[in-house]
């Protein structure tokens, strides 16, 4: 059996505090879905999450967005959004073009095939996230919603204190 670091707090309750726990639970269970939505979208589609996130951001926009505007949706760097642009231009995916005002910028958007493909994708993606939450009742669901969001307003409270 292998031991997650949550296992692992659990096992030494008074070494943790319970926001410790907290953290690691959460941590936890991030990482369970998002290792099943890599394997699944890897075996069923042979793509990569950070593709998937990618046309996701884009299918949104039908006109597209800028690469800065990319990188921020994505919370990423410009720089991890250039490789992943590049690859799905050239498989056919993306379509790139230049500002017309600022020939700096480029407008990145899902071709047809792009967007065809995506929608395949996320159709699938819906039903392996919709059977990783089979367990829970739509009002458990509802109540994990509520005290995700006051934990989601506690960090993002944090830290705009910490960087003020």
């Amino acid at each position: 059996m292998i031991l997650d670091s949550e296992t692992k707090a659990v096992e030494l309750p008074d070494d943790h505090g319970t926001e410790l726990r907290l953290w690691l639970r959460l941590l936890t269970c991030t990482t369970l879905i998002e290792g099943e939505v890599r394997s699944q979208l890897r075996e069923k589609f042979d793509v990569t999450l950070p593709r998937f996130d990618l046309m996701a951001q884009l299918d949104k926009v039908a006109d597209g967005m800028t690469l800065s505007d990319l990188s921020k949706r994505m919370m990423v760097s410009n720089g991890n959004v250039t490789g992943l642009v590049e690859r799905l231009v050239e498989s056919g995916h993306l379509d790139r073009r230049t500002s017309e005002t600022d020939r700096r910028v480029q407008f990145i958007r899902l071709t047809k095939l792009g967007r065809a493909e995506f929608r395949k994708m996320a159709a699938e993606h819906e039903k392996w996230i919709a059977d990783i939450f089979a367990d829970l009742s739509p009002k458990d669901i509802r109540e994990l919603m509520r005290l995700l969001g006051k934990a989601k307003g506690s960090a993002q409270r944090s830290a705009k204190a910490r960087s003020a």
